[in-house]
């Protein structure tokens, strides 16, 4: 190992270790300051600092060192880097004042940026210990997280315009259990921030408020944001960020551009965390109630976004939320009652594992945690712990969310099978495998216990055999009862699958004799069937030659007795013609002959006509009366013909 030696070293003591998102620099946290340390270049064959020294010198940069100097009873309540990877590095300090600082590592003696979480005029009226009067009602801000940029528009940061801009949303939780908001973007102006939302109304509502004791709050990287709150008492709270419904008080303000609606926290489900073992007491055997408490820090897996761990002054516990899923699927359905989130929530539980356990007898000093972190490694992501001893744990962890039951026999992950019908009744909602599943499904398990660094503070044997009596119990009902249990459902289960392939077998016996019986019909059936095919055939060439000589006798008229037909037809048609025109003709003779008759009248003709138009009249009546003649012989003609 190396060691990084600081050039400039805190006054102050240092209770945390955190590392920037850039892993560039570590903050060192106390309770009366706070100073980055900046790590040293990597070079060489395996990548360590400075090529491979025992000890590195490092530089240091004291943050707000000035302020804390000068402000005796101010203390740090919580500091953690702003999420970003591509700003220059800054830093964020909660102090007992009530007040969230932001701080560049350029500029570290100077706020960026400050937002006053209560009203200065309240902070001044001090009682003992130079406490505020709102810290002895708990209404002081204990811790705050970063949730994942979302956009926003610009004037909930406080800017004019309708614009919307990506901002982190920031969560600060007080230490009465309530839960304020605004959003954080350093990227934008810095002279104004966004207005303080809250507190956040948490449903279902309850009397306490959810604890009195909240020390800790964390922001999962899921979409809707899923926070988890703690408190001293060992209470995990999940609760779901949801848009907020517009009640009438808001609709009044509707008008205002910077009302925004308030986000609501619906309290997926709550966890209690088993801070202390619970041992036994005496002969009762009876696990004796532990009032033991202490602050809680919860910490992201960077490699599970849906799993998060907790660290205290009595060991380690892992978290892992397997209903994000089913979680995602309601949000996306059309569901309107989010009420029926409590439902949800009871169907499928998280599982919680005590992975070490640094305080396992009453007697024992806790052995508090000062630095935890995950790391890549070739076997899997690894654990690493450092208690105040600078006692290095490590444990292995599994890359994802696992159930607190062990893997079964039947279960496959190959992808590549081919998906059967049984396969996808095993998967069903009311398997056999999910009950056996729920049955191994283990509520406690024995933690990773760790011993004491000194010799001489030895347990007593009475503490001692609690403790065995403690891990016998734990192996007793959750490991040895609950395979005597699984054994007895799988024993049914087989005696009954027995007399299912008993009945099963007989059954396939009759459907053989049965497919038997039916193949002998069906070939009786089929040579039945040549027969009728053979007579049908007989039948069919029969009535071929009936219809071809049908159709032989029928009055079928050639091509020149249609035209025949044709010609007969248009010589009909001239006749009408004809005969309407002779019907014409003598209609003008007899219209001729009266004129005549009336010419023989001893009337003088009123016109005397000369020799030359006489005639001409003359050869005209000649060549009609010659033209009618000809027309009365084709007609004869036309009739002969016809009579013929």
């Amino acid at each position: 190992f190396q060691t990084l030696l600081c050039i400039n070293p805190p006054l102050f003591e240092v209770y945390q270790t955190l590392l920037s998102p850039t892993h560039h620099h570590v903050a060192l946290i106390g309770t009366k300051g706070l100073m980055v340390l900046e790590l040293p270049k990597r070079w060489g064959k395996n990548s360590e600092f400075e090529g491979g020294k025992s000890t590195v010198n490092c530089s240091t940069i004291p943050v707000a060192e000035r302020f804390f100097t000068s402000s005796t009873s101010l203390t740090l309540k919580h500091a953690a880097w702003y999420p970003s990877d591509t700003l220059e590095p800054h830093i964020v300090l909660l102090t007992s004042d009530n007040t969230v600082r932001f701080y560049s590592l350029k500029v570290p003696q100077t706020p960026v940026k400050v937002i006053a979480l209560s009203d200065t005029e309240e902070e001044t009226l001090t009682i003992k210990k130079g406490r505020a009067y709102t810290a002895s009602l708990g209404e002081t801000a204990v811790a705050f997280d970063f949730g994942p940029p979302v956009p926003v528009p610009k004037n909930a940061l406080g800017q004019r315009g309708r614009e919307e801009v990506l901002a982190h949303p920031l969560y600060i939780l007080y230490e009465n259990g309530e839960t304020f908001l605004t959003y954080v973007s350093l990227l934008q102006s810095t002279g104004n921030l966004g207005k303080l939302l809250g507190p956040l109304p948490m449903h279902p509502a309850a009397e306490d408020n959810y604890g009195y004791d909240a020390c800790a709050v964390l922001c999962l990287p899921c979409v809707p944001n899923i926070l988890v709150i703690a408190t001293e008492s060992g209470m995990l709270y999940h609760c779901v960020v949801l848009d907020g419904e517009e009640d009438d008080e808001q609709s009044e303000k509707s008008w205002d551009p910077r009302s925004d609606l308030i986000p609501s926290l619906y309290v997926f489900e709550c966890v209690e965390l088993e801070l202390a073992l619970k041992l036994a007491s005496g002969d009762e055997e009876e696990p004796l109630e532990s009032d033991f408490s202490c602050p809680i820090k919860l910490h992201r897996d960077p490699k599970c976004p849906s799993r998060y761990h907790c660290t205290h002054e009595a060991g380690v516990h892992s978290v892992g939320l397997t209903w994000l899923n089913k979680l995602h699927e309601f949000l996306k359905s059309d569901e309107e009652d989010k009420d029926s989130l409590q439902e949800l929530g009871a169907e499928q539980k998280c599982f919680v594992e005590h992975i070490l356990c640094t305080k396992p007898l009453p007697c024992r000093q806790p052995a508090p945690i000062r630095g935890f972190w995950i790391v890549s490694d070739i076997l899997g992501p690894t654990m690493i712990c450092i208690t105040n001893s600078y006692e290095c744990i490590t444990r292995p962890l599994l890359s994802t969310v696992h159930p607190a039951f062990p893997a079964l026999l039947c279960t496959k992950d190959d992808q590549d099978a081919a998906v059967s019908p049984l396969r996808i009744l095993a998967e069903s909602e009311h398997s056999f495998e999910r009950h056996i599943r729920s049955i191994l499904q283990r509520s406690s398990a024995n933690p990773f216990l760790l011993k004491s660094a000194n010799k001489d503070a030895a347990p007593p044997p009475e503490e001692c055999l609690q403790l065995l009596s403690r891990a016998t119990q734990v192996f007793r009902e959750e490991y040895i009862l609950k395979q005597d249990l699984a054994k007895e459902e799988i024993q049914q289960r087989v005696k009954l699958l027995w007399e299912q392939k008993k009945k099963q077998l007989e059954d396939l016996n009759y459907y053989r004799e049965e497919r038997k019986s039916l193949r002998e019909m069906a070939e009786r059936l089929a040579d039945k069937y040549e027969e009728a095919k053979e007579k049908q055939e007989d039948i069919m060439n029969r009535m071929k030659k009936v219809l071809r000589s049908f159709h032989s006798q029928l009055p079928v008229l050639s091509d020149n007795e249609k035209d025949m037909r044709k010609e007969l037809q248009a010589i009909h048609d001239q006749l009408q013609h004809l005969s309407n025109a002779i019907r014409q003709v003598k209609m003008k003779k007899e219209y001729q002959q009266k004129k005549m008759e009336k010419g023989t009248s001893p009337r003088k003709p009123s016109i005397t006509l000369s020799a030359y138009q006489s005639k001409c009249i003359q050869t005209v009546l000649k060549e009609e009366g010659e033209h009618i003649r000809e027309m009365v012989k084709q007609i004869n003609d036309i009739r002969n013909h016809v009579n013929f």
